[in-house]
């Protein structure tokens, strides 16, 4: 459910992108997100959050609910990733990169695939996290995810440059 929610989620994003002219601004947006929170991330930095929401599924929504509508709940709010905080500055940029596709075709494919990924990613995630119990583990996660923060820096700022020199003519 998370993967099928992500890739429509973001496949709608990635063909109202794809039509509208924002190329040239999609890739200054790029360039200058992944050069910034790149940055930040691969220097270790932890005072600056990425973008996005705090808003995480409200326990209302599943509490009382069934297992089978606790999953379309929790996949059709996760799995997409817009209305949840993401821990990775790396996820801003996608929807930039998004939006380079120059069709609603390419946009579509290219967004619907960023969107089944994260979906599976954050399914995959979740039934990590489930078999977790002490808090050592959880410290172990949390020390995870710093180490991965900061190669995510070093990947937005390596797709910053590439995009960069790839695209000079645009600029």
């Amino acid at each position: 459910m998370y993967a099928l929610a992500g890739a429509a989620g973001w496949a709608v994003l990635g063909a109202v992108l794809g039509v509208l002219p924002l190329q040239l601004a999609a890739l200054i947006a790029v360039v200058a997100y992944g050069a910034y929170y790149g940055t930040v991330e691969a220097l270790g930095g932890r005072g600056v959050p990425p973008p996005g929401s705090r808003w995480q599924v409200p326990q209302g929504f599943v509490r009382n609910a069934a297992r089978r509508r606790k999953l379309f709940i929790w996949g059709g709010i996760l799995g997409p990733g817009f209305l949840t905080r993401n821990p990775y500055a790396g996820f801003g940029m996608l929807v930039a990169l998004a939006a380079l596709a120059g069709s609603a075709w390419l946009g579509l494919i290219v967004a619907a695939a960023i969107g089944a990924c994260h979906g599976a990613g954050r399914a995959l995630a979740m039934l990590r996290d489930a078999r977790r119990a002490s808090g050592l583990e959880y410290l172990n996660a949390v020390a995870k995810s710093l180490y991965w923060r900061h190669w995510d820096g070093f990947a937005l700022v390596a797709i910053a440059a590439a995009m960069l020199s790839g695209y000079r003519g645009l600029l």
